[in-house]
């Protein structure tokens, strides 16, 4: 980025596009995706997703762009140029996405270096699954079976932690929009290199056909459909604050509309791709074992921890090499949206408290590397797997809906259309006025009452209730004190240079 007097601007397009898809593309796109698509049947869970990529995902990510562009700051100074009684709408979305998704983002990350470490020698020998659940992670038998700390993940963790440091300490130009330049292109190549390779494999093509043919008996069930709209918020990073603070530093003339849409479509379409990798892995497995794609392995947050292991053991040749270029991938995808999660809060806190970047940088990280530590237990994973699905499926999806109830019918939708069309050259259509104030609020609201229903009926996953609500429950509550307790603070005025156009609301 670059100054321009008042606020940094990205030092060119290319630059904000590799960071808003470094943002959105991520280990959602491979570790996550992978898991839902194949807990949820195979290609029916393709169909939910694509709907939900067009009636939520593109809606949203428009709306995003548009207001952070629109109002030049964080998510919270956004909302609060329309009202001081918003802003706590504003900080909910950064806080969910430090406190609720970066904290064992940031362990999924270190389980990936410690694999990438593990691939040169193969140290999950012949038996990937028992090594991962309980040589590796040392499960215990349940959530509240805490036991002890994993050494080896803590130590993976604090390397992760440090390198998002040092990203996000210095400034933008040099640190996000440098290492997404980087990252992003690498990413791509390691991917496609994954994907031709796992297509030459005997059996691949079993479980290409598991990946793309639907079970459409599987469509007539709610679990897909939440699970879809759920996995769109998450690997399009909606209802972070990401995106709005992303394009806060947009210049005043800049094609809203192709940057959101390409953003979408790059992600989704990356996800998509990156599939064909996992599913002909696993009819690779599967043709080993002489047992169905669908039976191959459990499903679950762990499963690229044992699908892949597995197969890269029963490879012919280049064993080591396909097993640290995929895990590579995977750290090199988590770093590129752990540094947006870190990126939203700190430009909140900055905007509103005119701190030290260095300091908020390094006291998030800090304070975030400690909490985090939670996830490195033997319960570590029960624990990941519950706020997982209270973020995805509660949190962001409140998020998303208050964003359209917000810029719907308080900022007024005709009005962002109108600054949309009056620095883009590529027009919004009415029709997303009416996505935003009635389809997709419904759809989300409808997501929403069904996920709580489901829940009510069935814990999730057969977890006991008081485990839900303590990992779960406390951490949605912890966000919205936070986010509370930061919207009664006054803003700090700012130097006259910096001064927005409604300085009384910020006064």
């Amino acid at each position: 980025m670059s100054s321009n007097g008042e606020r940094a601007v990205w030092g060119s397009k290319f630059g904000f596009l590799m960071a808003a898809i470094g943002s959105a593309v991520g280990l959602g796109n491979i570790w996550r995706f992978s898991y839902m698509t194949y807990d949820n049947g195979g290609g029916a869970f393709l169909v939910p997703y694509l709907v939900a990529l067009l009636l939520a995902g593109m809606p949203l990510i428009i709306l995003e762009f548009s207001l952070g562009h629109k109002e030049k700051g964080s998510s919270p100074l956004a909302f609060t140029k329309q009202g001081r009684k918003w802003e706590v709408i504003g900080w909910w979305m950064p806080t969910v996405a430090t406190i609720g998704i970066q904290l064992f983002y940031s362990i999924v990350i270190a389980w990936c270096l410690k694999y990438f470490i593990f691939s040169f020698t193969l140290a999950w020998g012949n038996n990937a699954g028992d090594f991962f659940i309980n040589d590796f992670l040392h499960r215990s038998s349940g959530p509240m079976d805490i036991g002890g700390i994993n050494w080896s993940i803590l130590i993976c963790s604090f390397i992760v932690w440090a390198v998002i440091w040092f990203i996000c300490f210095k400034e933008v130009n040099h640190g996000i929009e440098k290492a997404c330049s980087i990252f992003m292109p690498l990413l791509f190549i390691l991917t496609t290199i994954l994907v031709c390779w796992s297509l030459t494999l005997d059996g691949a093509m079993d479980g290409i056909k598991q990946y793309l043919y639907p079970d459409w008996d599987k469509l007539v069930t709610v679990k897909p459909w939440v699970d879809a709209f759920g996995q769109i918020f998450f690997t399009l990073s909606l209802g972070f604050g990401i995106m709005i603070t992303y394009a806060s530093y947009l210049p005043k003339k800049t094609d809203i509309v192709s940057s959101a849409l390409w953003t979408a479509v790059a992600n989704c379409s990356y996800s998509l791709f990156a599939g064909l990798a996992v599913f002909g892995t696993l009819g690779f497995m599967a043709a080993k074992k002489g047992v169905p794609v669908a039976e191959v392995a459990e499903g679950g947050p762990g499963l690229a921890f044992v699908v892949y292991p597995e197969a890269i053991s029963n490879l012919p040749f280049g064993n080591e090499w396909f097993g640290a270029a995929f895990f590579l991938a995977l750290v090199i995808a988590g770093l590129s949206s752990a540094v947006s999660l870190i990126e939203a809060f700190v430009c909140s806190l900055t905007d509103k408290f005119k701190l030290s970047r260095t300091t908020v940088v390094s006291v998030i990280c800090i304070i975030g590397f400690t909490i985090s530590s939670i996830f490195t237990t033997n319960a570590g994973l029960y624990i990941l797997d519950i706020v997982d699905h209270f973020v995805t499926n509660y949190a962001l999806v409140l998020g998303g809906l208050l964003e359209c109830l917000f810029v719907g019918w308080v900022v007024k939708a005709q009005v962002v259309r109108d600054h949309v069309n009056s620095v883009g050259t590529r027009r919004l259509l009415v029709i997303w006025d009416i996505c935003i104030k009635y389809i997709t609020p419904i759809i989300l609201l409808t997501i929403l009452i069904n996920t709580i229903n489901a829940d009510y009926l069935k814990p999730y996953e057969g977890y006991a209730q008081n485990a839900l609500w303590l990992y779960g429950g406390g951490m949605l509550l912890l966000t919205l004190v936070l986010a509370i307790s930061f919207s009664l603070f006054k803003w700090k005025k700012p130097k006259p240079a910096h001064i927005p156009d409604d300085e009384q609301l910020l006064t």
